[in-house]
This record gives structure tokens, C-alpha cells and sequence, in this order.
């Protein structure tokens, strides 16, 4: 498990890096929320309404988001998901 100081150092270098090579906030905070995002959905297998409820937001809020980030479902859901491997056997 992650202690809040070793996030918050490990925090504190990845902005002293972004800053450094002059990625500007906006930059930054698109890049954050797409990862952060791609790594949800992959913890929930691609299910978007579950996804969101964890989040906190409204399902039509991650899917807009999910567009205007250029998110794509090979970003999030690996060729071996359980939701693939069913679809197989029938």
C-alpha cells in the first residue's frame, strides 16, 4: 500500500519533471485525467457505468469525457477479459 508521503513524493517529482520540460497545466491535467481514467475502466473490465458510479460522476459524464479524450476500448480492455471469453463459448 502506497503511504500519502510516498504518493505525495512520488507526486511531487512527476510535476517537477512535467514542469522542467514545460508541459503546461492544461497538457498535464488532459494527460492525468486520460490515464486516470484508462485505469479505471481496466480495473472494471470496460464497464462504463460501473466506472463512473466509482468515480463519482454520471455515466454520460465518463462517456463525454471518454470522447473528448480520444479514448478507445482497445486502450482499456485486454483481448483476454472475462466479457470476451464468454462471447467465445457461445
Amino acid at each position: 500500500m502506497v503511504t500519502k508521503q510516498n504518493l505525495n513524493g512520488r507526486l511531487f517529482q512527476l510535476v517537477d519533471e512535467l514542469v522542467r520540460r514545460g508541459v503546461t497545466l492544461d497538457q498535464a491535467k488532459r494527460e492525468f485525467e486520460k490515464q486516470y481514467i484508462v485505469a479505471m475502466l481496466r480495473t472494471n473490465e470496460g464497464n462504463l457505468t460501473r466506472t463512473a458510479k466509482y468515480m463519482g460522476v454520471h455515466r454520460n459524464t465518463l462517456r463525454n469525457k471518454v470522447c473528448d479524450l480520444g479514448i478507445v476500448a482497445g486502450d482499456y480492455v485486454a483481448p483476454t477479459s472475462s466479457r470476451r471469453r464468454r462471447s467465445q463459448r457461445h
